[in-house]
């Protein structure tokens, strides 16, 4: 196979996100709060692109940027920072960057978001998808048509799905499942498309209709089946402080598809998305929060705890002698794009 394809292809909407955290209390209405924390960056379909990169993943971005200030900015950080591959992606004249505001309490976070559809879909971006060692998707209730061209190309789809606005949770979505490798959902979503009453059991159905099923529990942890090597596996959670939970299932699909294209075990695979999904919701922001290797080093090395250092001795061999340098995380505001020199006057 060509060594130059991508390993993760990635397409989705891209978000400017502002992050506020700790709030104390939800908002109510004619409440002003003050807090104590804020970050920005690029988010949505962005969250995955930094993670996956910052595991040395080559990644392929198809989005819409717009024409804008939070458009622009986005761009540099993934392309110029981040070092993602954004020759599929396109900025859209006329059509503003969603932004969203997360307001982060507790373990979870309220959104606010303000933008319209982009005038590229999936399918436009994508047109004949180039072959790729994974892909990373969202799916939802319209198939999308590169996907089936990807499956066919060999690559590797790993899938999420998010909240179903209509709780309706149609069985319809399942079918989708025949072209993906691996189905990562969560447990409440798990359990509403299969119609069962807990994440083992949403599992066990799920196990049926693709090779690999992971059900993450949030605080809980995670478990999975790989029916490719028969191996089952389930892991807890870290305790952990949360900052801000934004982009954490991100996280964790992204670590997870690292640790797959590895051939690791499936127990190491699951402790190394727990653990990165973990270390992300100490920082702002979603994928600017992502550890990479560098903030799983220093965790390791940091490392007191027998039982997790026992739990996670596997990472001794995993972790690649040069990590890179320090992970930027999400600032408070973004830096001020340089003026262009203006002409002399004649």
């Amino acid at each position: 196979m060509d060594d130059d394809r991508p390993d993760v292809l990635l397409t989705g909407l891209l978000f400017y996100d502002l992050v506020l955290t700790g709030l104390g209390k939800p908002p109510t209405p004619g409440e002003e709060i003050w807090t104590d924390g804020m970050g920005c960056g690029p988010g949505g379909i962005a969250n995955l692109a930094v993670a996956t990169a910052r595991f040395g993943l080559r990644t392929s971005l198809a989005t819409v940027f717009g024409d804008d200030y939070y458009g622009a900015y986005c761009r540099d950080v993934l392309a110029g920072q981040e070092g993602v591959d954004l020759s599929l992606s396109r900025t859209a004249d006329g059509w503003h960057t969603p932004v969203t505001v997360s307001l982060a309490h507790g373990h979870d976070r309220a959104l606010v978001t303000h933008g319209q559809e982009p005038p590229y879909s999936q399918d436009v971006l994508m047109g004949d998808p180039p072959e790729s060692r994974t892909a990373l998707v969202h799916i939802e209730a319209e198939p999308r048509e590169w996907l089936a061209k990807a499956a066919a190309n060999g690559t590797l789809i790993y899938a999420d799905v998010g909240w179903d606005p209509t709780q309706q949770w149609s069985r319809d979505l399942l079918d989708q499942l025949a072209l993906c490798h691996a189905f990562l959902p969560n447990e409440t979503e798990a359990m509403a498309y299969t119609r069962t009453d807990s994440a083992v059991a949403a599992l066990g159905t799920l196990s049926e209709l693709v090779p690999v099923a992971v059900v993450t529990r949030g605080g809980e942890g995670a478990v999975a089946v790989d029916q490719t090597t028969g191996e089952y596996a389930e892991v807890p959670a870290l305790d952990v402080d949360v900052l801000d939970a934004t982009g954490a299932g991100d996280v964790f699909g992204a670590s997870f598809v690292a640790a797959s294209l590895g051939g690791w075990p499936l127990t190491e695979r699951l402790r190394f998305a727990v653990l990165s999904a973990g270390l992300s919701v100490g920082h702002h922001g979603g994928g600017l929060a992502a550890p990479g290797w560098y903030g799983l080093a220093h965790w390791w090395r940091s490392l007191t705890d027998p039982a997790l250092k026992k739990a996670y001795g596997f990472l001794a061999d995993r972790i690649p002698a040069d990590v890179g340098p320090p992970v930027p995380h999400a600032p408070v505001t973004p830096p001020a794009r340089p003026q262009r020199p203006h002409a002399p006057k004649p």
